[in-house]
């Protein structure tokens, strides 16, 4: 665990982060006293199911899948 003051945190920031994604735990401190830990985010990667829109889509057009007339000549 590395402890270090805000004017410290600020002139060294880059380096700490990458402290903080290596997994070292960085306190940031205020008048020797502990305010923050720096810890890198997780991904917030959530598992996919189908089928959790339905019912929300109120209305398609007839001609959704319709390509433009003035579209053609790039197809």
């Amino acid at each position: 665990m590395s402890q270090f003051n805000i004017a410290e945190a600020k002139a060294h920031f880059s380096e700490l982060v990458q402290k903080a994604l290596s997994g070292e735990e960085v306190i940031i401190a205020k008048d020797n006293k502990p305010v923050l830990k720096l810890i890198p985010l997780e991904p917030s990667i959530q598992a996919r199911h189908p089928g959790t829109a339905k019912g929300q889509i109120l209305y398609i057009a007839p001609d959704f899948d319709k390509t433009p007339e003035d579209f053609r000549d790039y197809i």
